[in-house]
């Protein structure tokens, strides 16, 4: 069965532009996340308590590099294979399409189908970003609201808890149309090109049990919604604290013996403009997650959307190279460590050893 002609691979040129943007952004997703566990598993901080955040930012890099390893490469391999040979791979759109092979016992095998390790493992690492973020947000909270409790309730213990229970819960959460549902297989989709569940018709008619994939949507939704709230809360003493430093500059208010203008919690700089960037990581991978989800639902109700699709996918996929970019804006931390990777030979100044 050929596949469909979107209109980002329609025609040999189109296809040629969208395998090269594949193998850019596989580049950029792998380099950038090297780069960022290189940085961060070499600060000294990444080992201190107040380093918990760094732990989690390289749970996060280790997610996106298993989409540049994983996910990408293969759909990399799957448009040349089509452009090369002009005839799908005999996986191709699942067992249900593809020939069957004997066996030495007598009976018929179906062709191992790849999608069935690629397509889990793009949802899972979807998942344990957004879950990760969520984390990124709470450990920021209690840096902010309650900075005198945090190494109490910030540990390395609960820390490493929380991001094996992530991945674990994330990778179960992507299996979820599989282990619930037998009307479920996953296959190399010819509109978004990556692979994607796909739900076995019943006499023409979307099994009863379709809304099972609207686990996916639910579950990032809720915990972008945590997030956003818990951000909220922060922002909002960060502003408190904010107008009260400005105002005790001023003099129209007293410190009342408690410095800080009178302000119970007192988050340092650095808190602040780490809660400010993961904000910036909230709302990165909410534009991003949004298409999909959209798509989802349509999926659901029974609408194709192939040229939408393929957008949606890779606009998601592309989110997982923008964490490098937003950490070398916004942490210049990050960018003295990416300096002194590329510069091993220039001994940091006097007085930045530490």
């Amino acid at each position: 069965m050929a596949p469909l002609c979107s209109v980002c691979c329609c025609g040999v040129l189109n296809r040629t532009l969208a395998v090269a943007f594949m193998v850019s952004l596989t580049f950029a997703i792998v380099v950038g996340n090297v780069v960022t566990l290189t940085v961060f598993v070499q600060t000294r901080q990444s080992r201190t308590p107040q380093g918990y955040l760094k732990s989690l930012t390289v749970s996060l890099a280790i997610a996106d590099m298993m989409v540049g390893v994983l996910v990408v490469p293969f759909s990399v391999y799957t448009e040349i294979s089509l452009m090369v040979t002009s005839t799908p791979p005999i996986w191709y759109q699942g067992s249900s399409t593809s020939p069957a092979t004997s066996s030495s016992s007598g009976g018929l095998l179906s062709p191992w189908q790849p999608c069935m390790l690629i397509g889990p493992v793009f949802a899972g690492c979807t998942f344990v970003s957004i879950s990760t973020i969520f984390l990124m947000t709470l450990e920021r909270s209690v840096a902010i609201l309650w900075p005198l409790q945090k190494d109490a309730l910030v540990t390395r213990r609960r820390t490493l808890f929380l991001i094996l229970f992530s991945w674990a819960a994330s990778f179960l959460l992507a299996l979820a149309p599989l282990i619930f549902s037998s009307n479920f297989t996953l296959e190399y989709n010819e509109c978004s090109r990556m692979c994607n569940y796909t739900p076995l018709l019943l006499g023409g008619q979307l099994p009863p049990d379709a809304n099972i994939l609207l686990l996916f949507p639910v579950f990032d939704f809720t915990l972008l919604g945590g997030t956003l709230a818990v951000n909220i809360v922060s922002f909002t003493s960060i502003r408190r604290y904010s107008r009260k430093r400005k105002l005790l500059s001023e003099g129209s208010l007293s410190d009342g013996g408690g410095g800080g203008g009178g302000c119970p919690h007192r988050p340092s700089f650095s808190d602040i403009k780490a809660a400010k960037t993961i904000g910036i990581l909230t709302f990165a991978f909410t534009a991003s997650f949004t298409p999909i989800a959209v798509f989802v639902l349509g999926n659901v109700v029974g609408n194709t959307w192939c040229n939408f699709s393929f957008f949606a996918f890779w606009i998601l996929t592309g989110n997982s190279c923008c964490n490098v970019i937003i950490y070398s804006v916004r942490d210049h931390r990050f960018r003295k460590g990416v300096t002194l990777l590329f510069q091993r030979d220039q001994s940091p100044p006097h007085g930045e050893k530490s």
